[in-house]
């Protein structure tokens, strides 16, 4: 009887000792395509951090990435490792500007930099992973109802790889590629969706 008294006090103890797991709270459903695309082409202000490597003909680099966007302005920043050849494009209501000069021939500077025509009206869509509403576009989905494959403006986006963001998902790896150039962006962190 002792023992039996002890197994039971031992066993109480012990249970009082544990820690209470708390079930995960569910994300919402996800939204329909519609809805989503809908939504990430309103959002007028967001910020990603990550890296892009670059392939131009045989020629290539890489450096880290970060896209501010607020509104009708914008800002790329772009830069090396140790922030060699860094650069910085801005897009306000005056115009594109590179690395603070004033607005002007800011595109034709960014091509003879990279070496190609960087699609940036575009791009602001696509790192969403949806189709600029601009221009014509051919999308395929995955089974998870988010783009896998979308091709426009000349270019091929290859969307490899989501991850999870404020309850949705957003890119986390997309390859574009067109004509010789290929370009690989990795999203390391995104916030401020709104």
């Amino acid at each position: 009887m002792r023992r039996l008294v002890l197994l039971v006090t031992y066993c109480l103890t012990l249970s009082a000792c544990m820690t209470m797991r708390h079930a995960p709270t569910p994300l919402a459903p996800p939204a329909a395509w519609d809805q989503r695309v809908t939504f990430l082409r309103q959002l007028t202000s967001w910020k990603l951090d990550g890296r892009a490597a670059v392939a131009v003909g045989s020629q290539g680099w890489q450096a880290s990435l970060n896209w501010r966007e607020d509104g009708a302005l914008a800002e790329v920043h772009l830069a090396g490792p140790f922030g060699v050849g860094a650069l910085t494009l801005k897009r306000t209501v005056e115009g594109l500007s590179l690395n603070g000069a004033p607005p002007g021939d800011a595109v034709a500077q960014v091509q003879e930099r990279l070496g190609f025509e960087l699609p940036l009206d575009n791009l602001r869509y696509w790192l969403l992973g949806v189709p600029d509403p601009g221009s014509p576009a051919d999308l395929t989905r995955d089974d998870h109802d988010r783009a896998q494959q979308l091709t426009q403006a000349g270019w091929r986006v290859v969307y490899d790889r989501y991850m999870p963001v404020a309850g949705d998902l957003l890119p986390a790896l997309l390859v574009l590629s067109r004509e010789g150039v290929r370009v690989r962006i990795v999203v390391d962190h995104w916030e401020g969706l709104r």
